[in-house]
């Protein structure tokens, strides 16, 4: 099951699911929008790899660690989530109005686009 977590709820996620292990975001926006709209990492990791790449870049992640999926709205980072759960990762979610909703709910300074 993928989970869907607004970013505001992202700390609890992670204490929920820290048995398993440190919690990854893992932001799948383009380059440009990473340098355009970027987030701290604060209690988790944060690793940016676009959507398109993730297939082959598969195995750089930890299919039992937690990890959180992050693109602008929510949409892209879904259907990320559904891939890496329909590839063996058992601790997913995604996280539901991304980026955009990040900025109002967690950290203004982050400019929306």
């Amino acid at each position: 099951m993928i989970d869907q977590i607004r970013p505001a709820d992202l700390p609890h996620w992670i204490a929920a699911h820290a048995a398993h292990g440190p919690a990854l975001v893992l932001d799948v926006r383009e380059p440009y929008e990473v340098q355009a709209a970027g987030i701290r990492a604060d209690g988790f990791e944060l690793v940016c790899i676009p959507m398109g790449v993730i297939p082959p870049r598969l195995n750089e992640l930890n299919t039992q660690r937690p990890i959180a999926c992050l693109c602008h709205h929510g949409g892209r980072s879904m259907q990320v989530a559904a891939f890496l759960s329909s590839r063996g990762f058992s601790h997913v979610a995604n996280i539901a109005g991304g980026i955009d909703a990040w900025s109002t709910e967690v950290d203004p300074s982050v400019p929306r686009y």
